[in-house]
């Protein structure tokens, strides 16, 4: 009797082993398909823009500008589908390259800035904001390699 319930100690072990290696397996391969995430806190992203600006750009930008300037970027972003509202656990399904110039943001950002009465004292501190908040993403894994141009 004792060798058929080592028998039985066997079987129930390998299958224990089959069933947690195929849902490893699974579950590795559905996270592999899934894009990362990351997380975008606002407190964090001021922080980080102020601390990545230039001295001049600090200087003149004050918390509450910077953090309007911010909130105008990731609208725009949303407005041209680049904050998708619904990313937990989706595949990553982009199709197409999407590139970002600086130089559009920044135009984009001085024409709201002016409409939302934020002062702008030197048009080179919303190109600074912009080039800080890129890296921001950057820097959380939020976005893909840079376009080289030909």
């Amino acid at each position: 009797m004792p060798t058929v319930t080592l028998i039985y100690v066997m079987a129930a072990a390998v299958g224990t082993f089959v069933i947690a290696a195929v849902v490893v397996g699974r579950e590795a391969h559905r996270l592999d398909a899934v894009a990362p995430r990351s997380v975008y806190i606002p407190e964090e992203a001021a922080e980080f823009v102020a601390e990545y600006l230039p001295q001049d750009s600090q200087a003149r930008l004050t918390p509450n500008d910077l953090e309007r300037l911010l909130t105008l970027h990731m609208r725009w972003l949303h407005s041209n589908g680049l904050q998708p509202a619904n990313v937990v656990d989706r595949r990553q399904d982009i199709i197409s390259t999407v590139v970002i110039s600086e130089d559009t943001v920044a135009g984009y950002l001085l024409g709201e800035a002016e409409r939302e009465g934020i002062e702008i004292i030197d048009d080179v501190d919303v190109v600074n904001v912009v080039e800080a908040h890129l890296a921001y993403f950057d820097a959380i894994g939020a976005v893909g390699p840079k376009a080289f141009t030909t």
